[in-house]
């Protein structure tokens, strides 16, 4: 039976505006009566407490970090988009629409990435508001710069730290709601189960992680907004902690899982260094904006970049792409450089890397400079001087990153980047309300799967938190509360609370008891080397069929011989590992069936096999133009049910950036 996706009827463009015209709303007495539980405080969880504290709901907002700012939103770096059209420059909403869908591989729904494009100039008004300082043009104006994927300027961005900026507002809002007694924050907190009573989400188990205790908590809804799952690779751009907990305990006990094997790969991270790294540095997709990409016409140059003549040097985005070059989508900019390096072209003493050159984009700068200060004749030196302080001014903060990491300084030398993983397009299938397949529970932000189907377009991360948090939940959450308001508070000695923890409190104590010989750290490590390997940039049946094996063997290794120092009421930093590290076991054998059923090539998911001749991806839209949703059965169990994917104002077409 095909899922429902609760699609409001009309025109594409009134849809959303026919929903909030339509929905229905409690009244600010019964807001006051009914609790709501979020978990996760990045830029989704953060918005949406704020927002739902703000409308007067009873909020109790959880994250397991020490404060809501060190959320993994922190480290988005390059920009926020939005079809305000300031740069005049043909930009529409319709046009953010549509770039979204063709950047997704045409494997997102037309109907949520239609809302997301029409509330995102919402979004920069309600964080100038806030005091989000932007990056703004001489005569004060907000500046924009491009991205990958498209061919206008609507990044709005703050130097490159433009999460840690939407954060703090969105933190400002939080706190603000805090001190009014609105939302009661719970830090150092995780999720550790999903209560459900009666069919539907009323509240959730969670760990205090200082004392070690389980805690139990009421909720006539429960939101989570806990981010993605790219920590099952291991190595990945994201936090150390981030993790798939709270999404795989609600997938357990009924939300299906949408899309898990659509994996983002990020074009320009710092390379791999050695066994010795627990995770990668994200350099910003914006420096693809102004920075070149390039390798060595020549195989196993072991010349100095600088070295290296004009002549000599393969731009090969560029020369692939002429229409978007150095900006096109990241899955596309990724697997080039891969090819490259797997065809010998590779830099760096690993020959894993290729280069990211600003050396013309300085010079550029440094002549316009010139020009504004009256000096047509300035000496190359003083042109390089004023184009190193644009960068610098444009992009600072990540060249020091950069410097900091490597010990090379990238306004002499070019970057070396290599792919890495980044974010996470599946997850927890969501309605167009986005509530999952349980009553009562919704996932916002990158925990659902909704708005980019195969493949991320840069800078809509942010824009789909902040859509999710302020403007898109505090409509949907109402009407289907409206219903709820007789509902009172659910006493937590409920037996459905009880039976919740005991299960909870079993798991660990099987954790703890196991008292084998081999760490968390390196279990997980190679679970994380089994998934790049067989399900990373390439994927093909057989490895992917050998992969759940290799998966469900370590899993099997994992319960009989991790060791987990500490007691369990306690702080207990390796059983909190453990824990997440035992479910990454369970969703990575998941993610490998989604790729191996996927006979197709979109976006991200890049399976050998589905290629053109020239090496692009081979979409099968007869067979798999649908979402994959999973539904647990048990461990290593799953039953896949479809979302149809109707296009009715754009037509899906082979996806070119020639």
């Amino acid at each position: 039976m095909p899922l429902n996706a609760k699609i409001p009827a009309g025109a594409l463009d009134s849809k959303w505006k026919n929903y909030k015209a339509t929905c229905k709303l409690v009244n600010p007495a019964n807001k006051r009566q009914l609790e709501i539980i979020v978990v996760g405080t990045g830029l989704a969880g953060a918005s949406a407490a704020k927002s739902l504290g703000e409308m007067g709901y009873k909020v109790k907002a959880f994250c397991f970090q020490d404060s809501p700012r060190r959320a993994h939103s922190i480290a988005a770096q390059g920009g926020i988009n939005a079809a305000k059209n300031y740069q005049n420059d043909g930009d529409s909403t319709y046009r953010l629409f549509y770039d979204t869908i063709k950047g997704g591989d045409y494997r997102s729904r037309e109907g949520n990435v239609h809302r997301l494009a029409e509330v995102s100039t919402n979004i920069i008004d309600q964080c100038v508001a806030q005091g989000v300082p932007f990056a703004r043009e001489y005569g004060g104006l907000l500046s924009n710069r491009s991205f990958g994927g498209t061919q206008v300027q609507r990044t709005f961005y703050a130097a490159g730290q433009t999460g840690q900026q939407l954060l703090i507002g969105a933190y400002q809002g939080l706190e603000r709601q805090v001190s009014l007694g609105t939302v009661t924050m719970y830090a150092r907190h995780e999720m550790l189960e999903v209560v459900l009573i009666d069919g539907k989400a009323r509240g959730i188990i969670a760990r205090n992680l200082v004392t070690g205790k389980l805690e139990r908590h009421f909720g006539h809804a429960v939101l989570l907004c806990t981010g993605g799952y790219g920590n099952v690779f291991y190595l990945s751009t994201n936090a150390m902690g981030s993790n798939v907990t709270a999404a795989w305990k609600a997938h357990k006990k009924g939300a299906y899982f949408g899309n898990p094997c659509f994996t983002q790969i990020h074009p320009t991270c710092i390379p791999v260094s050695g066994d010795h790294q627990s995770k990668l540095t994200l350099m910003s997709e914006s420096l693809r904006n102004d920075g070149r990409i390039w390798v060595p016409k020549a195989k196993n140059d072991t010349r100095k970049a600088t070295d290296i003549p004009e002549e000599e040097r393969d731009y090969y985005l560029e020369r692939r792409y002429p229409a978007f070059g150095n900006l096109v989508p990241r899955d596309v900019a990724s697997r080039a450089a891969k090819e490259r390096c797997d065809a010998g072209y590779g830099v760096g003493s690993s020959k894993m890397a290729v280069y990211l050159d600003f050396a013309s984009a300085i010079e550029r700068y440094g002549k316009t400079e010139a020009n504004k200060q009256g000096k047509p004749n300035a000496s190359k030196q003083e042109i390089l001087t004023m184009g190193k302080a644009v960068v610098k001014e444009k992009y600072g903060n990540l060249f020091d990153m950069y410097e900091k990491i490597t010990g090379e300084n990238p306004y002499e030398l070019p970057m070396r980047i290599y792919p890495a993983v980044h974010y996470t397009m599946g997850g927890l299938w969501v309605d167009y309300e986005l509530m999952t397949t349980v009553p009562g529970l919704y996932a916002l932000g990158e925990a659902n799967y909704s708005d980019h189907g195969a493949n991320r377009l840069g800078a809509s991360a942010l824009m789909q938190g902040l859509a999710d948090g302020y403007f898109v939940i505090p409509y949907t959450l109402g009407n289907n509360l409206a219903d709820d308001i007789r509902t009172k508070a659910i006493p937590t000695d409920h037996p459905a609370f009880v039976a919740a923890e005991k299960e909870v409190a079993d798991r660990i104590q099987k954790l703890m008891s196991i008292k084998g010989k081999e760490s968390v750290e390196s279990f997980h490590k190679r679970l994380g080397k089994i998934m790049w390997d067989k399900c990373g940039m390439g994927r093909n049946a057989e490895g992917l069929k050998a992969a759940i094996q290799e998966i469900k063997a370590l899993r099997k290794e994992f319960w009989t011989n991790v060791r987990i120092p500490g007691e369990v009421e306690a702080f207990n930093p390796e059983l909190d590992k453990a824990n997440r590290v035992a479910d990454f076991l369970e969703l990575g054998e998941l993610m490998c069936k989604d790729a191996l059923d996927r006979n197709e090539s979109c976006g991200g998911h890049f399976r050998e096999e589905y290629q053109t001749e020239d090496g692009e991806a081979l979409r099968d839209d007869e067979k798999y133009m649908y979402v994959a949703a999973w539904e647990y059965l048990s461990e290593g169990e799953a039953k896949m049910h479809k979302e149809d994917l109707i296009y009715e104002v754009v037509h899906p077409s082979a996806r070119s950036y020639k």
